[in-house]
């Protein structure tokens, strides 16, 4: 099954394609692989040991905190908040010292007792934009369990050689017959039917009555003749770029960017409809035994070196909660400032969550994960 920690992801660097191929082979076996080598490894006194997404652990954010504290981060990775929560439950506590999620799966974490309630003192949360300074599903019942490093919204991804902005300016664009057949989608359902959710109407996207969720599920089906195919996260980014998808919605600037670098015509459009926003957070693991290390990674996290470190990681681009982040991003990736849009000076990335355009990201609320889990495979199955 191969290692069980990625303690040298070094050998992904070679290119975002040769990445995010490791990555998701990675994370395909990330749910079968077994703790007795994560325990061994984590019973060093100069490791930590992190859950996250893909390419979170990569030298280009960890090493000047590993090079500094005298520390080896040793890394585990999923795809989707299901398998995160798996991971977490199949393992004995303390086996991860830091746990990154997306913000609706925090509830989840708590109330399962994986992650510990973390001091407000500790965090510059005067240095974050004022709009994530107590960002929904962080604090519960008046308590910090995690704080947000990076966001993202969702949209249509789309090959401006053949798809305009304006033509992208509704999710109606996926039934044209231009893009029958080249219509793709990222392998998770969460954020592909929140989309189509938003296209429905329904400006509360995952908290829908059961007529809505009927009309969701015929929406959804409705585009199966317009399919390309649907892609794992590595080949998400291989299938627009081999042409055999043109536009893909509930992805966003996380795919478009690194696609973009590579010289391709890609954009990311927030459709008149709206867009969903993804929120990546840190958390203190439930039964660590490096607690004040922990919580100084997740301070390196969130702050201006680590900030724009994320932003810029190899493996997907990110948007960052703190200013002081956006002007290192500015100082140090100017280029990236650019295309991320975390710049001061003209229309950015805030602008378009202040217009209300952008609906935060959540697990089903009238429904359960299984109800919506099960439309989608009926779909990619008919």
């Amino acid at each position: 099954m191969g290692t069980w920690w990625n303690s040298d992801p070094r050998g992904w660097r070679l290119s975002r394609r040769g990445f995010l191929k490791g990555a998701s082979a990675l994370a395909g076996t990330a749910a079968l692989s077994g703790t007795i080598g994560g325990r061994a490894a984590h019973a060093q006194e100069d490791t930590l040991t992190y859950l996250s997404w893909p390419g979170h652990a990569d030298p280009h954010i960890v090493e000047p905190f590993e090079k500094e504290h005298g520390v080896k981060i040793l890394s585990k990775e999923y795809v989707g908040g299901e398998q995160m929560l798996a991971l977490v439950n199949q393992s004995p506590p303390g086996t991860y010292d830091v746990i990154l999620s997306d913000r609706e799966y925090i509830v989840q974490l708590r109330d399962a007792g994986y992650i510990d309630k973390m001091d407000p003192a500790d965090y510059p949360f005067d240095d974050f934009w004022p709009e994530f300074q107590q960002l929904e599903g962080h604090w519960l019942d008046g308590d910090l369990y995690s704080v947000m490093q990076s966001f993202g919204y969702l949209g249509l991804v789309h090959n401006t050689d053949h798809l305009s902005e304006a033509d992208c300016s509704t999710y109606g664009i996926m039934w044209d017959e231009r893009v029958t057949g080249k219509v793709g989608h990222f392998d998770w359902y969460l954020p592909t039917m929140g989309c189509l959710s938003l296209y429905n109407g329904n400006k509360d996207p995952f908290n829908i009555d059961d007529a809505a969720f009927q009309a969701l599920r015929e929406t959804t089906f409705s585009l199966k003749p317009q399919l390309a195919g649907f892609y794992a996260m590595a080949d998400v980014f291989s299938s627009m770029t081999n042409g055999q998808a043109w536009v893909m919605p509930g992805i966003g600037d996380w795919i478009s960017i690194l696609l973009h670098k590579d010289g391709l015509p890609m954009t990311t459009t927030i459709p008149d409809e709206g867009g969903i926003q993804w929120t990546e957070s840190v958390s203190i693991g439930t039964g660590t035994e490096k607690p004040d290390l922990a919580k100084k990674f997740i301070q390196y996290l969130v702050g201006p070196e680590g900030q724009w470190r994320i932003a810029t990681k190899p493996s997907y681009n990110a948007s960052l909660p703190n200013k002081k982040g956006w002007e290192a991003l500015n100082e140090n990736a100017p280029e990236s400032a650019e295309l991320l849009r975390h710049r001061f000076d003209k229309r950015n990335v805030m602008h378009e969550y202040a217009d209300g355009k952008i609906q935060l990201r959540q697990t089903p609320v009238q429904q359960s994960i299984d109800d919506w889990t099960e439309v989608w495979n009926e779909y990619k199955n008919i």
